[in-house]
């Protein structure tokens, strides 16, 4: 087993976050594996850079010493994957809700797309999702969202993409015509990503994506401003992270495995 003199002197564990599974329902997970092993009451741990619950990946767990480095990991340059649907909205930019509005999408092509792309590599504004865990008067933004309807004031601000791919691009069909079986009124508000609402219905054009970026960008809200700026609303359905600095997922720890990383005698990987 990991001698518990190395657990507390600092290490990084890489995790690859399931679907609907929250940052901090992961760091609990780590936690209670930690205590039932080590009989640890009181320890220092914490996670560099939160994860959207319906978003799967790299998600690194600092115990010990290493979470003083958490604001040195979180500055280290992302990858993510993911796939935008176009001609349509929903309130958090992915499918924690149901879509709330429908767009004409024929002006969506892929080349359309890969022109915007463009537009939006290097430094740009951007404005955070109502559904961010960045704190507004002390509260997190995604507990107002996620339990009334007040308009949260967040600020603005300047986030860097050094890499906006379009790998795969699916055209709509012509003719789509819009499900009416759920509206925005009729669903709870609390929980929702434990049980995601939001579906993407047949027929809506869609581009698979790779980007590269710097600490604190928001990928849905990359998928609403171009959305925006094609006219025709968009979201995200899926979104993957594949890299933080010099972690990636394929050294990641699932969470059925991540007893193995605590029964290794030598150096884990990963550990700092």
């Amino acid at each position: 087993m990991l001698p518990l003199d190395q657990l507390l002197n600092g290490v990084v564990i890489a995790v690859d976050k399931p679907r609907q599974w929250s940052s901090f329902q992961v760091v609990n997970k780590v936690k209670s594996i930690i205590r039932n092993k080590y009989g640890l009451k009181k320890f220092k741990i914490g996670h560099a850079g939160t994860l959207d619950p319906l978003a799967t990946g790299l998600l690194l767990i600092c115990i010990g010493k290493a979470t003083k480095q958490i604001e040195l990991l979180q500055q280290g340059e992302k990858i993510y994957s993911g796939t935008m649907v176009f001609g349509a909205t929903t309130p958090c930019f992915d499918l924690e809700r149901p879509i709330d509005n429908y767009y004409t999408f024929d002006q969506v092509s892929q080349e359309a797309v890969e022109y915007e792309a463009a537009r939006m590599t290097g430094e740009i504004e951007q404005l955070p999702p109502n559904f961010s865990a960045i704190k507004v008067d002390g509260v997190r933004a995604y507990e107002i969202a996620r339990n009334s309807n007040t308009e949260i004031a967040i600020t603005p601000k300047k986030v860097m993409i050094h890499k906006f791919q379009i790998t795969d691009f699916r055209e709509g069909e012509s003719g789509f015509i819009p499900p009416t079986d759920v509206t925005i009124d009729d669903i709870p508000k609390t929980n929702l990503y434990q049980s995601p609402l939001g579906v993407v219905p047949k027929g809506l054009p869609q581009a698979d994506f790779l980007i590269c970026c710097g600490k604190g960008t928001y990928i849905r809200s990359i998928a609403r401003d171009m959305g925006k700026n094609l006219g025709s609303g968009a979201f995200l359905s899926s979104l993957r992270r594949l890299k933080i600095g010099d972690y990636t997922i394929e050294k990641a720890y699932s969470m059925e495995n991540l007893n193995s990383f605590f029964d290794q005698s030598e150096n884990p990987k990963n550990a700092e």
